[in-house]
């Protein structure tokens, strides 16, 4: 049997599902090909751009809703959306404010405001992207083939190093378009861990826990997938960048975030009320022993790599006393860069809360706060309802939001991780299935 042969086999299914629109072939296409547009160095610049090319495909069609009704759908807006689309545009005006505070002139503004629009204002177009008519199979089909592309490409990775091969094959030319750093556009074959010494592969991500993120953002969408060949090959690849990286929280998160939309999805049923009644019993009885065990964990945990965990705590620290100190209304505008206690890096990075105060202030922390919260209770409810297929995905999605806020800037990953952001979006809008068809 021919390579080709078998090639067909693995990616026939059986819906052979294709896009049928331009939003889902834009976001078919911008998925699928990860890999192939990491080799060029341009996943930063497709997923800057995306979310304003889905944005004007939105306009499109409510301005043609607004000629022809009739032929036409209604679009209809999630009012927790409209809380992201306004919480981002106070980012904007926080940012603004922050400049003019400090004096920064009219050139650092535009600079931060092309940032802000490559970051902060896709955490709301992504989700309003779920207007759209896109299926939400379209999406989680893509990140099953990326996690099959994973599984391809992984064991050429692992031999790299004794191959004795550079630890980075080569920077994109696209580096010149602009960005946070040349390791948003280079080609990485593997690294090694500054701490530790210890080899650890980070694929098309800038760094290692963010593709730990990714990892955990495609495993919640893979578990959407309805077949059983592509849901076997997406899950197991997105497990694969969770431990490739070798990041604590990513191999915390993909084990307990399933397990808690697993129990969300299912507290309307009698059995699983009697069995948590059962574990809150039980954990009554040793709760002394149960929190010794996590006490220990959580030291283990932060001694696992102690000088990340020194300079995180440090870098948190110092935005903290900075902000509350400096400019505890709007911030700074801008990131600046550590002392070297921190290795010089930027006040308020790997810490999405402490870099918003440093950088915007309390109005900026309110502005991503009140949105999250709010994404976090409409989900719940619909996760918990069987009347809505994409709440348990789109709970898992906004809880890992929350606990990479602890670990990660979010803004500045989100052109990895949006098909997240889309699926939360497509859940928020999503319509209840009527109670007949649940009962049959």
């Amino acid at each position: 049997m021919g390579l080709k042969t078998i090639l067909s086999k693995v990616f026939q299914s059986e819906d052979d599902l294709q896009p049928q629109n331009w939003p889902e072939r834009l976001v078919w296409w911008s998925i699928i090909c990860t890999f192939p547009i990491w080799i060029i160095g341009g996943l930063y610049v497709v997923g800057s751009v995306l979310c304003w090319l889905l944005l004007v495909c939105l306009l499109i069609k409510i301005l043609a809703r607004m000629d022809h009704p009739e032929e036409n759908e209604e679009i209809s807006i999630s009012p927790v959306i409209w809380l992201w689309i306004i919480g981002m545009i106070i980012m904007q005006v926080a940012l603004i404010a922050g400049h003019v505070n400090f004096n920064l002139g009219t050139g650092a503004i535009i600079k931060s405001t092309i940032g802000w629009a490559k970051g902060w204002a896709a955490l709301a177009l992504y989700p309003l992207a779920g207007a759209l008519p896109i299926r939400s199979s379209i999406p989680t089909r893509a990140i099953c083939i990326v996690g099959f592309h994973t599984l391809l490409i992984m064991p050429v990775l692992l031999i790299t190093p004794n191959l004795h091969l550079p630890e980075v094959l080569y920077v994109s030319p696209l580096r010149a378009v602009g960005g946070p750093g040349n390791e948003f556009f280079d080609v990485p074959l593997y690294e090694i861990d500054g701490s530790t010494g210890d080899l650890r592969w980070r694929l098309f991500a800038p760094w290692g826990p963010a593709l730990g993120f990714v990892g955990n953002v495609n495993f919640t969408i893979c578990l959407l997938e309805k077949d059983r060949k592509w849901k076997i090959l997406g899950i197991i690849g997105s497990i694969l960048m969770a431990f490739v990286c070798k990041s604590r929280l990513a191999q915390l998160a993909i084990i307990l975030i399933p397990s808690a939309t697993f129990i969300i999805g299912r507290l309307r049923q009698p059995f699983m009320l009697i069995s948590l009644g059962v574990v809150s019993y039980l954990g009554g009885i040793f709760a002394t022993s149960i929190l010794t065990a996590i006490s220990d964990y959580w030291e283990g945990f932060k001694g696992a790599r102690a000088g990340s965990t020194r300079v995180r705590f440090a870098l948190k620290r110092i935005a903290f006393h900075r902000w509350e100190t400096e400019a505890p209304i709007w911030g700074h505008g801008v990131v600046e860069g550590g002392p070297h206690l921190v290795e010089y890096m930027a006040i308020g990075s790997h810490h999405t809360w402490a870099g918003v105060l440093f950088v915007k202030g309390i109005v900026g922390f309110v502005a991503l706060a009140v949105p999250m919260l709010a994404t976090a209770l409409d989900l719940f409810r619909r996760a918990a309802s069987p009347r809505y297929q994409l709440g348990s995905a789109g709970l898992g999605m906004i809880i890992i939001l929350f606990m990479y806020t602890f670990g990660e800037n979010l803004e500045i990953l989100v052109y990895l991780y949006w098909p997240g952001m889309l699926i939360m979006g497509m859940a928020l809008q999503e319509k209840p299935m009527p109670r007949a068809t649940i009962v049959s």
